[in-house]
């Protein structure tokens, strides 16, 4: 596990929690509308494009592209000092929404806009794995 001391630990919520169970046994959960067809994250109780209630939760191919990202070398805290430099990014997930994650896997110089990346878990306690993706190193395939 990773060392978590002074980080803020994820606290599951109703909206969340499958969420999180999913990113525990190593599955990336996003939810799928049922009336629209609309993917979408992060957790709600409801569609942001057609506002259905009828939403489910479905398991991402875990594959992104980034589409931008930054590269910190100042800890936000001392709880992140070990971990700088360290890359904060926004990718796509091929399914379509959006999420922000870290990058790792790679030196911080390496990351490109458009790189394809594939999702990785970090375990931060016995309930509670963090998402964060790395470069693709092999075609998934379809």
């Amino acid at each position: 596990m990773a060392d978590v001391s002074g980080k803020p630990v994820p606290v599951p919520t109703r909206e969340t929690r499958p969420y999180w169970e999913g990113c525990r046994r190593g599955e990336l959960m996003i939810q799928r509308c049922a009336a629209c067809g609309q993917f979408q994250f992060f957790p709600r109780l409801y569609c942001s494009r057609c506002m259905s209630e009828r939403v489910a939760w479905v398991t991402s191919a875990g594959r992104a592209e980034v589409l931008s990202f930054t590269i910190v070398r100042r800890p936000v805290s001392p709880a992140f000092a070990a971990e700088v430099p360290y890359v904060v990014a926004l990718v796509r997930l091929d399914e379509g929404p959006t999420m922000m994650t870290n990058i790792v896997g790679c030196a911080p110089e390496r990351v490109a806009i458009g790189m394809p990346v594939e999702v990785v878990f970090e375990r931060w306690t016995e309930a509670i794995s963090i998402p964060k993706f790395r470069p693709q190193i092999s075609p998934i395939a379809e």
